[in-house]
């Protein structure tokens, strides 16, 4: 196995924000071996925003 985290990651897996954390190296870096689990990308990702609607022209009259 590569070691390629520079923190524990027993202690990041505690707190939300350190799973995500793991998640984005995991995604990064590859997930060596291990599985990344389909249910915490779908609710770490987050939903994609569209850009906002607006009722304004941009063209030029």
């Amino acid at each position: 196995m590569v070691f390629i985290w520079d923190y524990d990651r027993k202690e990041q897996e505690k707190t939300e924000a350190g799973r995500i954390k793991i998640l984005e190296r995991m995604i990064d870096y590859g997930p060596d071996g291990e599985k990344i689990k389909l249910a915490d990308v779908k609710k770490y990702w987050g939903k994609p925003q569209s850009s906002p609607t607006t009722s304004r022209s941009f063209w030029m009259k």
